[in-house]
């Protein structure tokens, strides 16, 4: 009889799958202290998480523990080889939130050309029409660089295109016919983007290799006064760096809704950036994307019970291997 803790509650939805299927037991764990956890885990053979990281110390007390479904796609807060080491599989949402975040992505974009966010407060304080209106622009003709394009950077591009930018893509992982049969331009390396793109959006996971990639070299390396988005991991950018080049003018603005340490702290220098939209991490977190994501956990501890769990899902696919 599986049990499910999941570190924090779900989409309605998803709980009521869970609780549908014979012989699963179901409990939520609102409160994430270790005392909690520890009491908890004594139990799981399967847990959804969303933000409590999963280490070593997580897992000494989680002796029944047989798959970790995380309620996203990223996994920046999980310990991938201590899971694989126990043999116990990490599962994503893989699509489930590209489509919501990729709209967020271009939600910053329009905010910041169209100047929303100065036009707002002027309209509250009853400036009306050009009363030190912001200089707007239009996004058709602009050139984006979409650094990354996997899920949601490939719907980026497609956004993007159907506001009549002109889409460059870089990624070296995605071979050059793959970027121009799906009508977009490619660049071989990521200084020739930056050299000629007026938007840089990244959409890139955060690892050994790019961790930290969005600093002092990459900010010069961008055209004077392009703009910069970030909808992927806070990790990619170095916030000093960025708040720098922000305050210098060099870039004219900026949109992120990730940061190095979520929640941000009173000291990060992005908070006294100008020209800066920032969101809580919520690109993901709309009623659509949040019910897909809650139903793609529950079907992958389902079918993991069942020992048919789908491997587009599994980062540690090592692990099924081993198993089966």
């Amino acid at each position: 009889m599986p049990h499910v803790a999941l570190l924090r509650s779900v989409h309605p939805d998803a709980i009521a799958a869970l609780e549908a299927e014979p012989g699963f037991t179901v409990e939520i764990v609102h409160d994430t202290t270790r005392e909690n956890l520890a009491r908890a885990m004594e139990k799981a053979e399967a847990i959804i998480v969303r933000a409590t990281p999963i280490d070593a110390d997580f897992l000494s007390y989680s002796p029944k523990l047989s798959i970790v479904a995380r309620h996203g796609v990223g996994y920046d807060a999980v310990n991938v080889p201590e899971l694989t080491k126990r043999g116990i599989p990490l599962t994503v949402t893989a699509d489930a939130n590209a489509l919501s975040v990729a709209e967020h992505a271009m939600m910053l974009m329009l905010n910041i050309a169209r100047g929303t966010k100065a036009f707002d407060a002027n309209t509250r304080a009853f400036k009306w029409s050009t009363t030190d209106a912001p200089v707007t622009w239009d996004l058709s003709g602009m050139t984006v660089l979409v650094v990354g394009f996997g899920r949601i950077g490939g719907r980026v591009a497609r956004l993007c295109a159907a506001f009549g930018m002109d889409v460059v893509i870089c990624d070296p992982a995605v071979p050059m016919n793959t970027v121009k049969g799906a009508g977009f331009r490619h660049v071989k390396t990521l200084q020739e983007g930056l050299a000629q793109a007026d938007w840089v959006t990244v959409h890139c996971p955060s690892n050994a290799e790019n961790r930290g990639m969005v600093n002092a070299e990459f900010l010069a390396a961008m055209k004077p006064g392009a703009r910069f988005i970030n909808t992927a991991r806070g990790t990619l950018v170095q916030e000093e760096a960025l708040a720098g080049a922000l305050k210098s003018g060099h870039i004219a603005a900026a949109g992120v809704d990730v940061f190095w340490d979520e929640p941000t702290k009173q000291d990060n220098p992005l908070l006294s950036a100008p020209n800066l939209i920032m969101t809580p991490h919520s690109a993901a977190a709309t009623e659509q994307s949040m019910r897909r994501m809650g139903l793609s956990c529950v079907d992958s501890i389902v079918r993991h019970f069942r020992g048919d769990i789908d491997l587009d899902m599994v980062i540690n696919k090592e692990v099924i291997r081993s198993n089966r």
